[in-house]
């Protein structure tokens, strides 16, 4: 236990002693980390506004008045029956014509001059609105629909638009991700490097070490504790930064109706302790590799020494 305590005492006397160098260390986790965890955040809000955006109605068939056009009267509620049936729909909703003068009432209610131009609420016709389980599946709702051409005006989907957001949201999280695993690979060697700057400032000491018998292991602990607090740090203030950054721009954006800019606590806490983990773990292991080096070169197995060492 004295011998663990006396470790500890070393590592925290050396992050002292290499203020300079410890503080380098911790700003190349920090911001190495808070570009990738800023990455993993855009990506996090990306993934929710294309479910919002997806979500809602994907197809828009306009019907015939019944009555009217060999359009019998129940025929509406029988064709939204039957579109409730298929696979690919999630939901489907009627709107009659009154429903839809409703709305446009709603929709236009500071627009004299839309409310003028359409003054006979029958000109609206009524429609089934149509929400999918896949948006990918439009054509094959609309190729259904337009094969009920007694009942059917016109079919309207967002064809273009539907498959453009879906192939954005796919292009723009596969950038996310392959941006985080770039950042986190790039924080890997930022910290290794460093780690290996402050053991070579500390080459006599390890080479002292050596010479009275200390193994391998035992010269190890205080620098890995060492790159275990650094990477900790680092990647605390990390999460910190970028979770300060992501409240603020929730906050300018809840006048935002088409965009949602906030994400839950409970995402903020499960992928900040990826962070920490991943932190100090990239710590550890820049300093097991950063010293295995020097300790080759100790014992004669390595490269040459370097002079003083």
């Amino acid at each position: 236990m004295s011998r663990f305590v006396y470790l500890i005492r070393e590592a925290l006397s050396s992050l002292r002693r290499n203020a300079l160098i410890v503080i380098g260390a911790i700003m190349a986790v920090f911001i190495s980390l808070a570009l990738a965890f800023g990455a993993q955040v855009v990506n996090e809000l990306l993934k929710l506004n294309t479910r919002a955006w997806q979500d809602g109605t994907h197809v828009v068939a306009f019907l015939y008045d019944e009555g009217t056009d060999n359009v019998p009267p129940g025929a509406h509620e029988q064709l939204l029956a039957e579109v409730r049936s298929w696979e690919e729909v999630e939901d489907a909703r009627l709107v009659t014509k009154a429903e839809a003068w409703q709305e446009f009432q709603r929709i236009f209610e500071n627009d004299p001059q839309m409310l003028d131009a359409l003054r006979d609420p029958t000109v609206l016709p009524a429609s089934i609105r149509i929400e999918l389980e896949d948006i990918r599946l439009h054509q094959t709702t609309r190729y259904r629909l337009e094969q009920q051409q007694q009942v059917v005006r016109r079919v309207n989907t967002a064809s273009q638009s539907i498959e453009q957001l879906q192939n954005l949201s796919d292009v723009l999280q596969i950038l996310g991700l392959g941006l985080a695993v770039v950042l986190g690979v790039a924080a890997v060697v930022l910290i290794a490097n460093t780690i290996q700057l402050a053991i070579y400032a500390r080459r006599e000491e390890v080479a002292i070490m050596k010479l009275v018998g200390a193994s391998n292991w035992y010269i190890r602990v205080p620098f890995l504790l060492e790159g275990l607090i650094e990477g900790l740090v680092g990647a605390a203030l990390a999460v910190f930064a970028v979770w300060i950054a992501s409240n603020n721009l929730a906050k300018a954006g809840e006048s935002l109706e088409l965009f949602r800019l906030d994400i839950s606590n409970q995402w903020f806490f499960r992928s900040g302790l990826v962070v920490l983990v991943f932190g100090a773990a990239a710590g550890v292991l820049g300093s097991l590799l950063g010293l295995s080096r020097y300790l080759r070169e100790a014992d004669g197995t390595g490269p040459d020494i370097p002079k003083g060492f």
